[in-house]
């Protein structure tokens, strides 16, 4: 309708630009008149009185010659009265002149009154449009009072019109006003509006502009055309409001612009405005409880719109109505929280309580605050002991970054604000522009997309855990005092499920902890071997503590290490047989770990370690570790070390206690598993010694009694060799017989010359001295006697004296091999009572010899 309208107007502003060139209706008029009866008069006395002149010319001569004296009389009679002729036509010519003029005038004033009383009603009609500016400049008022008629004509279609979508606009403006009465909180009041609006006028995009306190503000709701841009959520530091505007909306005022190009508007307000796409638009002011709280817009994007009045009234109906709604769901919201404040404090703090751990609680406290303040985040930060800290529990709605797991360093948190949050201190940000925070603060807040925010301390064993976080991101919030209070409140009440969740936690650990501790010591105590006890020990601990590695390290005697026993995931590396070299450890912390220390790293970074344990931890994957003594014999044996790979780690007390408990308990059955395995090697150790002796005692002769011994011994000690080695007269010797595994050198009947032999040795074997070297290049030896064992290939050696007839006869030799060998007193002893078995059964074995030949001689 207002689109052809506008045509019809275009071609009637082009035609009159053709008439206002043109003369007045009056003048023409005038001229007409004039012409009319003047002219007719003007030219029968012309005519007469250049007749007369030319009659006379032509009669005059003639008269002359008939007499002088009575022709000049005639000719000056004839002239007067041609003269008097002349003068009549000009005084008839100016009489009727006049009253063409009087009548012309009297005619013309009535059409002029017509024409002017047509202006006033086309004024009255259409005031302050471009519609009754049309012809108002030109001059002749026929043309005028016609054109005038044919708007009236119009204008009527269009007046008709106006009154039957004025009686539509009604009945819209009942409906949407409902509409928005149905809505009970202020978002559904905003988005109800700029959906219906949007839908009734056909407009390419409603929105609603929010202003802060300085007048800036934020688009907070929006219903827009597909295709066209988007203008929800942008924020308009500067909306470059003329002086005084903004006193104008607070008043009331509407404004509407058919073309943002033709209207009196900044260059940054035309920017924005093409940002959009925006070419005509639509704004009415939304006053809530009697306050500016934004503006209701109107954008049209495809093409430029006239705005209506009726139209332009709807509009500012409607942004009133959005303000009664405002200022009515403000009053239910406030009527619902005075009366649902004590009922929601129960239900959550109910909710949060029936969580049985930190976990459960933390995360039902972020859902259920967040759902009941109806804001965009809540999360849970939890503070370290540096005031640093990790958000560990998040509800955000979607669309907006998620921040749980996110760490944050803030060195002005401990020197500014721990006290005050340790008091109570509760925080209200409406706009994080405006509070005067520092700017890494206000960066921190825009990555989280933040624009306003609540914060309250959350107490756990009267200390500050950390902080309950509300955001809200999408605008500005003035946040109310019920919903303050109701967070401060439910922040404590965190504060006292987490201690409830403590002690549940500590009463259920405590009863756990016995029965793993009697689970696991049971399936150690079960084991009968050293080997058997360490397998269990980290298979167990890894299951009772959940953790990525377990393993034991035990210690040489220079106190570097090896790995000999291992429980590991499939995902970590696996450091069985590691051997660890650390100068420091045995200046810094045998003592410690002598005396029972139990050490409990959460994080390896944060501990203060040096720069090589963190690389050691680090070739391990290590994140976390705890770490206790195992004391066999009441020394320090090795340590059970638990590992955490995937993450840091907080050990809870619990933990602690049942892992150094347990590493108590796997000394203990240590020792028990050396006092089975002395008691089953002194068992085996006698009937091995029974049965060697045997063997030896049934062989008849020397020489069958050294090679049962060498091959005897050989497969008791599981050794690699076995010799013996027979002296000569000046105490070299030669080796008699050998047993020994494939793939090392024989050594029979080597020939060996020690002239240090007689000097050092003769004397403390033939007491009964035993030799046991666990390694050759350990042992003090001489570089000759070692020169000589690795001709035999030889890492480690027992040697105990042959004693025959009370004389030293040889050696009996037992060679390792493969590698140091740590010889075992059990070991030890057995070869020494072998020996000694050797030389009596030499002795015995004399004896049956001397008798049989004194038997043969007799016979």
């Amino acid at each position: 309708m207002s689109q052809s309208f506008s045509q019809n107007q275009a071609r009637r502003n082009r035609k009159q630009r053709l008439w206002q060139q043109k003369w007045s209706l009056k003048t023409k008029a005038i001229v007409w008149a004039l012409s009319i009866s003047v002219l007719p008069v003007v030219a029968i006395g012309t005519a007469t009185y250049y007749y007369g002149i030319n009659l006379i010319t032509k009669q005059i001569p003639q008269v002359r010659l008939e007499s002088a004296k009575s022709s000049t009389e005639t000719e000056l009679a004839l002239q007067r009265q041609l003269l008097l002729l002349l003068t009549g036509t000009g005084v008839t010519a100016i009489l009727a002149g006049a009253i063409a003029v009087f009548v012309t005038n009297r005619v013309m004033s009535r059409v002029s009154k017509a024409a002017a009383i047509s202006n006033t009603i086309k004024t009255k009609l259409r005031p302050n449009s471009e519609f009754t500016e049309v012809f108002i400049a030109n001059q002749d008022e026929l043309v005028m009072l016609e054109r005038n008629i044919t708007l009236f004509t119009d204008l009527l279609s269009v007046l008709v019109q106006e009154k039957e979508a004025e009686a539509d606009y009604s009945q819209l403006l009942i409906k949407i006003t409902r509409w928005i009465r149905e809505s009970f909180n202020e978002e559904d009041v905003l988005k109800t509006t700029s959906e219906e609006i949007r839908r009734a006028l056909s407009i390419d995009r409603v929105t609603i502009f929010c202003f802060n306190s300085n007048c800036n503000g934020t688009f907070i709701s929006e219903s827009v055309a597909p295709g066209l841009p988007k203008i929800l959520g942008v924020t308009v530091s500067d909306p470059g409001f003329e002086a005084g505007y903004v006193g104008k909306y607070q008043s009331g005022s509407i404004h509407a612009i058919d073309d943002i190009h033709k209207a009196d508007l900044s260059d940054s307000d035309i920017d924005l405005l093409e940002q959009f796409a925006v070419k005509s638009h639509l704004v009415a002011p939304i006053l809530k409880g009697k306050q500016l709280f934004g503006l209701l817009i109107a954008h049209q994007c495809s093409r430029l719109r006239f705005w209506q009045q009726s139209e332009i009234d709807l509009f500012a109906q409607i942004a009133m109505q959005v303000g009664f709604a405002l200022d009515y769901t403000k009053l239910l919201e406030q009527v619902d929280t005075k009366a649902d404040k004590a009922q929601l404090f129960i239900e959550i703090t109910r909710s949060i309580r029936q969580s049985l751990n930190e976990e459960d609680v933390l995360k039902t406290t972020v859902e259920e605050v967040r759902k009941v303040l109806s804001t965009d985040r809540v999360l849970v930060y939890s503070l370290n002991t540096d005031w640093s800290g990790i958000i560990i529990a998040e509800s955000v709605v979607p669309g907006y970054p998620k921040v749980l797991r996110s760490e944050i360093q803030d060195i002005c948190f401990g020197q500014g604000y721990v006290e005050k949050y340790q008091s109570g201190r509760v925080v209200a940000t409406n706009n994080i522009y405006e509070s005067g925070l520092a700017d890494c603060h206000i960066n921190l807040l825009e990555s989280f997309a933040v624009k306003a925010n609540l914060v309250a301390p959350i107490l756990k064993d009267e200390q500050l855990f950390g902080l309950l976080i509300a955001h809200q991101c999408s605008r500005p919030r003035d946040w109310q005092q019920p919903e303050i209070d109701l967070f401060a409140q439910l922040a404590m009440q965190v504060g006292f499920a987490l201690d409830h969740a403590r002690l549940l936690q500590r009463i259920e650990a405590e009863g756990v902890q016995s029965r793993l501790l009697v689970d696991t010591i049971g399936s150690i105590r079960q084991s009968l071997n050293e080997e058997d006890v360490l397998k269990i020990t980290v298979d167990e601990v890894r299951k009772v503590l959940s953790t990525d590695r377990v393993m034991v390290y035990s210690f040489n005697a220079n106190w570097s290490g090896t790995v000999i026993a291992e429980s590991v995931v499939l995902t970590y590396p696996k450091v069985l047989r590691a051997e660890i070299q650390d100068p420091c450890f045995g200046q810094g912390y045998v003592e410690e770990y002598q005396s029972g220390r139990v050490l409990a790293i959460n994080n390896i970074y944060e501990a203060g370690l040096a720069d090589c344990h963190i690389s050691l931890l680090e070739s391990f994957a290590v994140k976390a570790n705890l770490v206790a003594p195992i004391l066999k014999d009441e020394q320090l044996f090795g340590l059970l070390i638990a590992h955490q790979c995937s993450r840091p780690r907080d050990w809870q007390q619990s933990e602690i206690d049942l892992f150094g408990q347990i590493a108590m308990q796997v000394g203990f059955a240590l020792d028990h598993a050396r006092l089975l395995q002395r008691s089953e090697a002194e068992r085996m150790r006698s009937q091995l010694l029974v049965d060697i002796i045997r063997k030896i005692r049934q062989s008849l002769n020397e020489e069958d009694i050294i090679k049962t011994t060498v091959e005897e011994v050989r497969k008791a000690l599981s050794t690699d060799r076995v010799l013996v080695y027979s002296f000569y007269a000046n105490w070299f010797g030669i080796i008699i017989a050998e047993s020994v595994v494939s793939g090392y050198p024989k050594v029979l009947r080597s020939k060996i010359h020690d002239p240090c032999f007689t000097q050092g040795y003769v004397e403390k074997y033939q007491s009964g001295r035993v030799v046991a070297i666990n390694n050759i290049y350990e042992s003090d030896l001489a570089d000759c006697h070692i020169s000589l064992l690795e001709s035999f290939a030889v890492k480690a050696n027992l040697v105990a004296p042959i004693i025959k007839d009370e004389q030293l006869f040889g050696l009996l030799i037992a060679h390792q091999c493969s590698e140091p060998r740590d010889w075992q007193q059990p070991e030890i002893d057995l070869f020494a009572q072998i020996a000694m078995q050797v030389g009596f059964t030499l002795d015995h074995a004399r004896l049956l010899q001397a008798y049989q030949a004194a038997e043969a001689n007799g016979e």
